[in-house]
């Protein structure tokens, strides 16, 4: 599985990106690969506030149905609109056209707390 080094993980599967004072999240390789094709992803407006470890959305497969846990607090700045027409970019492309949100971080100390790509690699192998 492919764990890019310039993000940080979430134990949930969920990706992160620092972006100057914002970041961007999506979801893992792995996360992708465990649920099969995505069919329909639902995500917040911009404007709406998330809080870390509280749901944001879901990715719907044609298996099941996950939700999407906010690796960090904050506000919806951006939202991939793409994704609604075109689900399937998250098994394309997990890192680069399937990121599902940019928040500007309540607190970007968060980040500092989440994953590295070595120790999020140990929690998929095990």
């Amino acid at each position: 599985m492919n764990a890019p080094k310039d993000l940080k993980y979430s134990a949930e599967h969920e990706w992160v990106k620092t972006e100057g004072g914002n970041v961007r999240i999506g979801i893992t390789e792995f996360a992708q690969s465990e649920l099969g094709d995505i069919v329909f992803v639902e995500l917040p407006q911009v404007g709406d506030e998330i809080k870390a470890g509280d749901p944001f959305g879901s990715v719907e497969s044609v298996k099941t149905v996950s939700e999407l846990y906010a690796p960090i607090s904050g506000k919806v700045v951006e939202v991939n609109t793409e994704l609604e027409d075109s689900p399937e970019y998250v098994n394309e492309s997990p890192y680069e056209n399937a990121w599902m949100i940019v928040i500007e971080p309540s607190d970007a100390a968060e980040v500092d707390g989440l994953l590295s790509p070595e120790k999020y690699e140990e929690l998929i192998s095990e």
